[in-house]
């Protein structure tokens, strides 16, 4: 039997050269990822990474575009990215009550830092080259360097 495919949103909020972390268990080499999470029943794709961004860091946002669509097929998984404007809301730390897997620390990191978060070079390159070939499919997630 095959597994439904779950949809999964991220969001990129990058200002004055930072962009908007979490902390949370993520894989046992990264403890820091880009705030999301699934798209739940009867939401957008827009509501859901909204929601998702004030839920997990306070913030409260917009899309300004689509960035990248990929796969994570060993997981049965479409990863959409969007880049965000911040429209309000503060940083701040969410309840975590029903989280299995609790966000700790929510913070503005400089990109050029990102490898020292655990991301790779070829997604810092990315967000320092203002996102090339946004708005495309781009395979498997890995080559977002995600």
């Amino acid at each position: 039997m095959s597994s439904l495919l779950q949809v999964r949103v991220t969001g990129v909020l990058v200002e004055n050269e930072k962009i908007l972390l979490v902390k949370q268990n993520v894989t046992s080499d990264r403890n820091w990822s880009l705030p999301g999470g699934r798209v739940e029943q009867g939401e957008t794709l827009e509501d859901a990474i909204v929601r998702e961004i004030e839920e997990e860091t306070g913030l409260k946002t917009t899309v300004s575009k689509l960035l990248y669509l990929c796969d994570k097929p060993d997981a049965s998984l479409l990863h959409i990215t969007f880049l965000l404007q911040r429209i309000g809301g503060e940083i701040r730390l969410p309840s975590n009550e029903f989280d299995s897997n609790p966000i700790n620390d929510v913070a503005m990191v400089p990109i050029h830092n990102l490898g020292a978060y655990g991301f790779t070079e070829k997604f810092m390159t990315l967000v320092q080259n203002g996102f090339p070939e946004s708005g495309s499919y781009k395979g498997l997630k890995s080559n977002i360097g995600l």
